[in-house]
């Protein structure tokens, strides 16, 4: 049990109830035992000539009273311990998060969402099962079987000795069960990842409940033990009624003792069958905290919240002899990359897919580490800023638009830590100028609720266009020293590309940025071109001189411009449809 032995931090807020917990228990247990015992005083009182009924009515008042006592101590100890062991669940699942907030990048790489979820939600379930109801029902286990053969023990001890050989067999048979219904739990567990997996990418809910048609199975494999179980408990108040009744006949004991002992055997009963489930618990447990702490144990690469402050007055950066490849690759995606990019410089990357463009610009937020080499901002490598500080002062917008299902208000002003009212004409400045910068501005207000719409899963309610001019007018609306632009007007058509890049030469004055486009005109009026083939840099000047040289640029400039010729003529060609029955 030592991945359980990790949770044992999270009980230190509860020490307390955790005692108040544990005392109640063995209350609990203690007014269960007193009820037959006070019934046998009291049927042996029966045979007393001096009994009255007023004498008898207080033992049944005392035995109620022991019921209510103890149902009362019951429901407490419940509360107390399972509602401790779900705020350590929430305690867990909260440090998990904030956990995976840590991890960098390449963590996210190898790691499939559904895994993670499955890690965060059933895992953390079946952690809590452990801590709370398990050892709940251990202790509960343990002071029960203390009090009740001690009050068997008394009332006749060869009795006792005798019922308790049938008795034992049932742990070894609980546990023979839940060994058979744990390794059927492990295997739906293993399962459980890849599920959830496919159904968070398919959006599709019939995979699950195909998935838990196998807990039909787990039913039928109860349904299986109960009979077993029954017999073995069966037996052994066979035994108790024939020689517990030859032992009354034989005035060895009294019936009040035969008809306490009965009870007593009745309350041990649970315990013995509690004792593999309890077990059972807890492998369950430790296997899913195991699962946990392999996240936990995980380290970032970039550690968060190290380093300076980053205040930078100008915003140059500088590759020197900068190569990357990814964790688990032999392959460089960029090799020996070296560039300088003055304060306020617009660059733009070009190239055939795969050569590594997006690689570039996504090393200068730190979203990964360089292999070989060093990235500066303003003179300073970069691993010497605080990452989040960093990323503060640098807008980023990615090839795959991300918007949360949040108002477009919020989303467009998301890191600006403003609250948005209800009209357009209350949205903050910031938010209105950076959505007119990108085109955006004239839809959002023909909205019925404005830039208070609030957004379907990933902005589905949008169209592509529209969330790429939403993810952009968010990087917009931070002011950034530095922006990336990374593909980011790939679905919006010609014209309305032609209306932000106008505006946006404008935003792009005095901030130093970075452009990835495959459209020759986005990126025909930067101050530099790179151009990129197999992670290096092979050409670099404007659009003129790049066009002259007659290199990489060039063809890629007469392939689009042919593609660009196909298509209008595509469009101007009228449509001709075969006659019925001829061959086209």
């Amino acid at each position: 049990m030592s991945h359980l032995r990790t949770v044992l931090p999270y009980f230190r807020p509860y020490r307390k109830g955790m005692l108040l917990g544990i005392l109640l228990v063995v209350v609990s247990n203690a007014f269960s035992v007193a009820g037959p015992w006070l019934l046998r005083i009291a049927i042996d009182a029966l045979e007393s000539p001096d009994t009255t009924e007023g004498l008898i009515a207080g033992y049944a008042g005392l035995i109620l009273a022991a019921a209510v006592l103890g149902g009362v101590a019951r429901f407490g100890m419940r509360q107390l311990l399972n509602g401790i062991s779900r705020q350590v669940e929430c305690d867990l699942r909260a440090n998990f998060f904030r956990h995976l907030l840590r991890l960098d990048a390449s963590f996210y790489d190898k790691e499939r969402t559904g895994d993670i979820m499955s890690r965060a939600t059933n895992d953390t379930l079946a952690v809590r099962q452990a801590v709370g109801p398990a050892v709940m029902y251990s202790v509960n286990t343990a002071v029960m079987s203390a009090f009740t053969l001690t009050l068997m023990t008394l009332i006749s001890p060869s009795l006792t000795g005798l019922v308790l050989v049938p008795m034992l067999i049932l742990p070894p048979v609980v546990l023979w069960f839940g060994r058979i219904i744990h390794e059927r739990f492990q295997r739906i567990q293993e399962q459980f990842s890849t599920m959830s997996n496919q159904v968070q990418e398919n959006l599709t809910g019939v995979r699950l409940v195909r998935a838990y048609v196998q807990e039909d199975d787990q039913a039928l494999r109860f349904d299986q033990m109960n009979p077993t179980l029954g017999l073995i408990t069966g037996a052994a108040m066979v035994l108790v009624v024939w020689f517990g009744g030859g032992q009354v006949m034989a005035a060895t004991i009294t019936v009040g003792d035969l008809v306490a002992f009965i009870f007593y055997l009745n309350l041990l009963t649970w315990p013995m069958i509690a004792l593999g489930w309890v077990v059972n618990l807890f492998q369950r447990g430790e296997a899913s905290m195991g699962r946990i702490n392999q996240i936990l144990h995980a380290e970032p690469r970039i550690q968060p919240g190290v380093g300076r402050i980053a205040r930078p007055a100008e915003g140059r950066i500088e590759f020197k002899e900068v190569s990357f490849k990814f964790p688990g690759s032999e392959r460089d995606v960029l090799q020996d990359v070296s560039l300088s990019v003055e304060p306020g410089e617009t660059v733009a990357i070009v190239g055939p897919t795969g050569a590594g463009k997006s690689t570039l610009v996504s090393l200068i937020p730190r979203i990964y580490d360089p292999t070989r080499g060093q990235i500066l901002l303003d003179g300073v490598p970069l691993p010497e800023y605080d990452p989040q500080r960093l990323r503060e002062v640098i807008g980023m917008v990615p090839q795959d638009t991300f918007l949360f299902s949040e108002t477009i208000a919020s989303n467009v002003g998301l890191g600006l830590q403003i609250q948005t009212l209800g009209t357009s004409d209350e949205i903050d400045p910031r938010i209105l100028e950076a959505s007119e910068v990108a085109q955006l501005h004239e839809q959002v207000v023909e909205f019925p609720w404005g830039y208070q719409t609030r957004l379907g899963e990933r902005g589905i309610n949008l169209s592509g266009g529209q969330k790429q001019r939403a993810t952009l007018a968010r990087a917009l609306a931070r002011d950034p020293t530095v922006l990336i632009l990374d593909d980011a007007l790939s679905a919006v058509d010609t014209h309305t590309e032609a209306r932000i890049l106008s505006q946006l030469r404008e935003s792009l004055r005095g901030r130093t940025s970075f452009l990835i486009s495959h459209r020759v005109t986005a990126v025909m009026h930067a101050d530099r071109i790179l151009v990129l083939d197999e992670g290096r840099i092979v050409e670099e000047g404007t659009h003129g001189q790049l066009v002259r040289r007659g290199g990489v640029y060039a063809t890629l400039l007469r392939r689009q411009l042919l593609e660009q010729s196909l298509v209008e003529d595509d469009r101007d060609e009228p449509v001709r449809y075969a006659p019925r029955g001829s061959p086209v």
